[in-house]
């Protein structure tokens, strides 16, 4: 099982990886861009899916690390994480936002908007453009139709509050590109 992908150990604490994996650019099927924003998550964190232990909806986020860990938010979209730690401890990683590079006329045609900056500006935005649904869930992301590649230089990360949850809300685990227009929402401070 290889765990070090894009230069990053998926084996890490979530907070880490979530750091690690502003600027690497992720591909599904060919098609994507440099992740901008993400939020960690680990068993022992109240908002996550993983803090009352492993159901049949997580169970991938506790499988073995640098798998995807694929559900469904309010029953309407599908969102991306990158699963992290050891087998059986339940952290990952919510991709949260991608600048568009790669496919955009793919994108464009999933999505139904022409604007580059809306195609992926939050994460069921991101799993639209890419194609990514319950298929992925569990899936390699060192394997088809995965493809990470390392940053191509170095990038500055901010971290503050995650956004979108109702507990352990002023956690700072949301991490952004600074300065980046592709984001799901500003930064707050």
């Amino acid at each position: 099982m290889k765990s070090i992908l894009a230069g990053i150990d998926f084996a890490d604490d979530s907070s880490i990886v979530a750091q690690q994996l502003i600027g690497v650019t992720v591909l599904v099927d060919g098609v994507g861009g440099r992740i901008v924003e993400t939020e960690a998550y680990d068993a022992l964190d109240p908002a996550s899916h993983t803090f009352s232990g492993i159901t049949p909806r997580n169970a991938a986020m506790f499988g073995p690390p640098a798998h995807a860990y694929v559900y469904r938010s309010y029953g309407i979209h599908w969102c991306l994480n990158f699963v992290c730690r050891e087998p059986g401890h339940g952290a990952g990683v919510l991709i949260r936002a991608i600048e568009p590079v790669m496919g955009l006329e793919t994108m464009r045609e999933r999505r139904g908007v022409d604007q580059v900056r809306l195609l992926c500006s939050g994460p069921g935005k991101v799993c639209q453009a890419l194609g990514v649904t319950h298929l992925q869930n569990r899936l390699d992301l060192n394997a088809p139709p995965f493809e990470l590649l390392a940053r191509e230089h170095e990038v500055t990360v901010l971290a503050g509050p995650r956004i979108g949850i109702s507990k352990a809300m002023d956690v700072p685990w949301r991490f952004v590109l600074a300065g980046s227009p592709y984001l799901s929402k500003p930064m707050r401070s």
